[in-house]
């Protein structure tokens, strides 16, 4: 069943005005689940992807990163219990170990490294480096949108 969206109007700007999604935690994991195995990207393409996916001209990253954080603390705790990582919503594929989002994440930077590593290298827990995909497509405003893991 799909969620109704809320989209509220906001100021852009001195006379602007834009459509604001304010996306449910549902939203936002069925997102994350959809990005791909061994690819960190940016909390702003998942931003980006949601206010497309629903008509808004943006997507309110206050939400977005309070539900990131709920999803973290669901995730983690259920890997803990014993739940395999396959039933889990894979949050580390969102954020940048090296960021100060990951150290206030469930788990911390060590533990979205170690992630991004095995679903990186086949389960291998090694260090990675990030580097671009290639293609004009993934980058916007001047800034990388994906970087793909290489081992």
């Amino acid at each position: 069943m799909r969620e109704i969206p809320t989209i509220k109007p906001r100021r852009k700007g001195r006379s602007g005005m834009q459509a604001m999604l304010i996306p449910s935690q549902q939203m936002v994991a069925e997102q994350i689940r959809s990005a791909p195995e061994g690819v960190l990207t940016e909390v702003g393409t998942l931003r980006r992807r949601l206010a497309a996916q629903y008509g808004a001209d943006a997507c309110c990253p206050v939400t977005v990163q309070r539900h990131l954080r709920a999803i973290a603390e669901l995730s983690f705790g259920a890997l803990e219990k014993g739940e395999p990582v396959s039933t889990v919503t894979p949050y580390w594929r969102m954020v940048d170990p090296a960021s100060l989002l990951a150290k206030r994440l469930a788990g911390g930077p060590t533990f979205i490294r170690e992630r991004l590593a095995a679903e990186g290298s086949e389960g291998r827990a090694k260090k990675f480096r990030l580097r671009p995909i290639s293609g004009p497509q993934n980058f916007s405003k001047g800034r990388m949108s994906q970087i793909k893991l290489s081992i």
